[in-house]
């Protein structure tokens, strides 16, 4: 016989809504109650009935997670991050990348709308996904990860306008008089501001007066591409060595392998800087100089913040931002 929610109260000793509440709102239910409830319910095999729950108006317990690529190992790290705290509180997050297209993010968003999702974080394109707006009006929480918010929503991202002055200072610090941007700045809000602060460096120091930045477009922000620009810097003249800021560490990555493979000198002739510290750049032959993000503490930080708006009435929304770390290594010359 399947135990139902009125065995597990009466085993437990308590109302029938305390045992509701400890499924769908456990947070208003004191921790000894909790506990002895969810005693109860592991002794009886109770699974509570999670569909019946969504189908009668209600929100599912999970959330999603709406990302670039979740193959990108800086994706990855914040999604195990956020998968571990919302397993501590009883969620399930569900994963999807859009490939930073906008259709594709607005069909993810779709999606969960319509699976009732109690919250999303997202990181969004350059251009604002216009299914947010109908995400909010159903009581779905919005919480930007890697992206810079307003005042009508809590985001979690990185300054990566500083991050890009850091870059900028440490090329001109190296002495370098060609410099480079390789990544999609129109399409990703992240790109576009690494890009942004990457000029501001040169522009604020009298060694970078009269210096412009190439623009050098990626068809993706993978590995993949990064080699396949290759070609196009080793064309290009390098009797003066190049520093390339790289979108990420991934075409940083693409980049090095492509020009190692046609005979360039990194650092010599072209210095690569990547963004991001994934635990690989440490280790390549040449190891990556690049701008470390504190991936796993966004993840936990924007899970808390979803769950703030889900769970306090009194939730007032926030921007945290937290501050780049240049990485220095042997893919620049320092």
């Amino acid at each position: 016989m399947i135990a139902n929610i009125e065995d597990v109260a009466r085993l437990a000793g308590v109302a029938r809504s305390t045992v509701s509440n400890v499924i769908n709102r456990p947070e208003i239910v004191a921790e000894a109650t909790r506990l002895r409830v969810k005693n109860a319910m592991d002794m009886l095999g109770y699974v509570p009935n999670e569909s019946a729950r969504v189908l009668a108006g209600g929100m599912g317990r999970f959330v999603g997670m709406v990302v670039h690529d979740a193959s990108n190992p800086f994706f990855g790290e914040m999604a195990r991050a956020v998968e571990d705290i919302a397993l501590e509180r009883d969620y399930v997050v569900t994963l999807t990348s859009t490939g930073a297209e906008p259709g594709r993010e607005d069909n993810a968003l779709r999606l969960l709308m319509r699976q009732r999702a109690q919250g999303v974080l997202l990181t969004t394109t350059a251009m604002r996904a216009t299914s947010v707006a109908s995400l909010r009006g159903i009581g779905t929480r919005v919480v930007l990860l890697d992206t810079p918010g307003g005042p009508e929503e809590c985001s979690v991202s990185v300054d990566d306008v500083d991050g890009g002055r850091l870059v900028g200072a440490h090329f001109l610090d190296c002495g370098y008089r060609q410099i480079a941007f390789a990544g999609r700045p129109a399409r990703t809000t992240q790109h576009g501001d690494r890009l942004a602060g990457l000029r501001q460096a040169l522009a604020g120091d009298s060694r970078g007066r009269g210096m412009h930045v190439q623009e050098i477009l990626v068809a993706a922000d993978d590995v993949a591409s990064g080699r396949e620009i290759a070609t196009t810097v080793a064309k290009g003249d390098l009797t003066s060595p190049l520093a390339v800021l790289c979108g990420n560490d991934l075409i940083a990555m693409g980049l090095m392998f492509g020009l190692q493979e046609l005979g360039v000198d990194v650092p010599g002739q072209v210095a690569i800087c990547g963004y991001d510290d994934i635990d690989l750049a440490q280790y390549l032959a040449i190891p990556l100089t690049t701008v470390r993000q504190p991936m796993a503490a966004m993840g936990r930080t924007a899970f808390e913040l979803l769950l703030s708006e889900v769970t306090d009435t009194g939730h007032v929304h926030e921007a945290r931002r937290f501050a780049p770390e240049l990485v220095v290594r042997g893919s620049t010359a320092h």
